[in-house]
Formats: structure tokens, C-alpha cells, sequence
């Protein structure tokens, strides 16, 4: 009899070779546009803390005083053990930002799209789904039993076609995308999917993950944004970019919330979201609100990078992929040569990321701005990759 889990260690060889193999890094102190990984100090380029609320000092104080009076945990699923306040006072003001009926929170992201999802359709309908969509929205169509075709990322015509073609024959249509394509940097065509949704009477949920506190006039997102409020759709988040904290969201009609509450089972069969990250979350969306230039600040970050990489020298050296978000992709021949490069920014002093196959089709180096990038910061950057990738 052989070992039933050699398969293991060889599956792991043939990630090493191929330059897909990943291993966590240490960083400590506080999060920051400034972190410490083995001692050395870096220019943080790889965090989705877009507005730089996660070191914040008043999210640190309501987390703490949110753990002083109602303990570390929430114990147990909400619809057993109950929940505090603090859980519905965030749902509140998450529909406040997003201009909705209702909210309901999820322990995260993740469980969000997972359960979303399985609830709202099953085996006799149909999802399409963009096929640049995260890992969660594909896995929650997996999850849900429906039949998922993927549509070339962001066409709009293919979606058309798919629908002319297979609609008619399932009960609901389930149209998924995120809103901001977190390893690409750019948006959704969502006036127009909006519009088949209403030709073909199919449900749309957008993943405003890496859009929720960067888009729109008030911070609210990609759906702002683009000025569909006012149009029926499920919107997803985290609270874990922009928003500092953990945990995930879905809002829309009260019906909707209503339904979720009691048939997704991400969030029926699962403990709350902890005090601390539901404080630290509610005071997050107090500021987005409250701080708008925190937002400006990010915008001029990105509108100064933007330039820098589209004008010579950098644009003679660089694919930069197209991008409307903080998120800026250079596209490279291979895996190893991300790794290379990403190894030589860090030597320099800058953390940006190699992203690789499998988790996206071509190898990047991903680039994320922000509010709290000093000029010197991206300067520093710009000349590096300069002398870099020139070289």
C-alpha cells in the first residue's frame, strides 16, 4: 500500500518549479504607507488599506472600548446567541453610505459572496459571472448548485449573446462582478449590465470590495459612481480594505436582507463578527463620511502615479494595465521576472507585490496607493522602477 498523502509533497515540487510557490511575510507595528518586515524598513505598496484608516488611532479606540464592554467575541451565531447593538448600528450605517433599505454583516468578505449567492439561486437557474471575478463570487456560484457560464472579462456584448441563447431556460439569472477587479485596477461596465438585467429579468450583485470608501462622490462606491442608486441591485463589501477592520456586507431592499437573514447559511451557521471589528468598522464609515478629503488625497496619489507611468521614460518600459482605481498593474513576461523585480523594489526599500498564476492569467507586479503615500513616497517609487526596469 503506498502513502495516500505523497501526492502532497509532489503537488508542492511542481509549484516550485513552475514559480507559483508562496510563503507568508512577517511585518510588524502598526499598519501604515511605513511597515517594518525582518528588520527592514519599507514603503508599503501592498495594502488595500486605501484611506489608510487601519492604524487609524480612533478605530483603535472604539475597538478597544467595544472589547471592554462587551467581551472579545460574540460566541456564537447571532440568530442563537443574539447581538449586540454595536451589529445593528453598523448595518444601519452601512445602508446609510450605500443609500439602501438595509444591511446585513457577514465575518467576512469571503462569507459574504459564499452565502449571498447560495441563497438566491440554486440548480434550476443560471448565473454569468465575469471571469476576472474573485475567488469568493466564483466559488459561492459553485457553492449554489446553479449553472455558471463565464463571460469574457467585462463584455458586455458576450453577456448579451449568453443570455439570448440560455435565459429562457431557467427559472432566475444571476449576473456577478466586481465592481473594481482587485488584480487588474479596473471597473465593471455596470450601466450596462444593469440594462440586460432589465431587458432579461435577471438579479445583478456587484462586489464593491475594493471600491467602498474610493468611489463615488460620498465614498459609497462603484454604484455611486456610475449614479445607479436609484436601480434595483444587491451590493456586496468588505470591511476589511477601506474600511480598516474585518468582516463583510451585503445591502439592498429589505426584503432582500430579510431573506438572507434566514437562508444563507454563511451567516445563519457562523459567529458574529467580533466587538472590536464591528466598533472599529462603525467608526470607519463615520469618517468616510465625515473626512471626504481623505478620499482627495487618495485621488491625487493616483492622478500623480497615473502620469509618471504613462509618460516617458516609464511608458517605453512598463504594460500598465488599464486602470480607473488606487490598483496599478505592470504586466511582465513571466513569473520569475515578477519575483526578480519585486525582489530588487524590495531591496530599495519598497513592498510591492509579485502576483502570479494561478491567482491571475499573466504574472504583475500590483501596485496599491494610499491616502497616506507622501509625494516622496511615490517619487522614491517611480525612480526606482526607473532604474530597475530600464536597466
Amino acid at each position: 500500500m503506498g502513502d495516500p498523502y505523497a501526492w502532497i509533497a509532489r503537488s508542492l515540487t511542481t509549484i516550485h518549479r513552475a514559480d507559483w510557490y508562496r510563503s507568508v511575510k512577517t511585518i510588524s507595528g502598526r499598519a501604515g504607507a511605513i511597515i517594518e518586515m525582518d528588520g527592514q524598513r519599507l514603503i508599503n505598496f501592498a495594502s488595500n488599506d486605501y484611506l489608510g484608516l487601519a492604524g487609524d488611532e480612533r478605530l483603535i479606540a472604539a475597538a478597544i472600548a467595544a472589547t471592554q464592554e462587551y467581551g472579545t467575541g460574540s460566541t456564537g451565531s447571532r440568530l442563537i446567541t443574539g447581538h449586540r447593538e454595536l451589529h445593528r448600528h453598523l448595518e444601519l450605517a452601512l445602508a446609510n453610505l450605500k443609500q439602501t433599505d438595509d444591511a446585513i454583516v457577514f465575518s467576512s468578505g469571503y462569507l459574504a459572496n459564499l452565502g449571498a449567492i447560495a441563497a438566491l439561486v440554486g440548480q434550476r437557474d443560471l448565473i454569468l459571472s465575469d471571469q476576472y471575478n474573485h475567488s469568493s463570487l466564483k466559488n459561492g456560484a459553485i457553492l449554489s448548485g446553479a449553472t455558471c457560464l463565464d463571460y469574457s472579462h467585462c463584455n458586455v456584448e458576450q453577456v448579451k449573446q449568453l443570455l439570448e441563447q440560455h435565459r429562457d431556460r431557467y427559472r432566475r439569472c444571476l449576473i456577478l462582478t466586481d465592481s473594481v477587479f482587485s488584480m487588474d485596477g479596473d471597473l465593471c461596465p455596470l450601466p450596462a449590465l444593469l440594462d440586460l438585467a432589465d431587458a432579461f429579468e435577471c438579479m445583478v450583485l456587484v462586489d464593491e470590495a475594493h471600491a467602498t470608501g474610493v468611489l463615488g462622490a460620498t465614498g459609497s462606491g462603484c454604484v455611486e459612481h456610475f449614479a445607479c442608486r436609484d436601480r434595483p441591485l444587491i451590493q456586496m463589501g468588505t470591511l476589511s480594505k477601506a474600511l480598516g477592520s474585518l468582516g463583510g456586507y451585503v445591502t439592498g431592499s429589505v426584503t432582500l436582507i430579510d431573506f438572507l437573514r434566514n437562508r444563507a447559511p454563511s451567516w445563519i451557521y457562523t459567529t458574529g463578527l467580533s466587538p472590536a471589528d464591528t466598533a472599529a468598522a462603525l467608526t470607519a464609515v463615520t469618517l468616510i463620511q465625515q473626512e471626504p478629503q481623505r478620499r482627495d488625497r487618495l485621488w491625487q496619489n493616483v492622478s500623480w502615479l497615473k502620469h509618471q507611468l504613462t509618460t516617458a521614460p516609464l511608458s517605453h518600459q512598463i504594460h500598465l494595465l488599464p486602470t480607473e482605481s488606487p490598483i496599478f498593474c505592470l504586466q511582465l513576461e513571466n513569473p520569475s521576472t515578477a519575483l526578480e523585480i519585486g525582489k530588487s523594489l524590495q531591496t530599495a526599500g519598497l513592498f510591492v507585490p509579485a502576483i502570479r498564476p494561478p491567482t491571475v492569467p499573466t504574472s504583475r507586479l500590483r501596485i496599491t496607493l494610499m491616502a497616506t503615500h507622501q509625494p516622496e513616497h511615490l517619487k522614491q517609487l517611480t525612480h526606482t522602477l526607473t532604474a530597475i526596469i530600464g536597466s
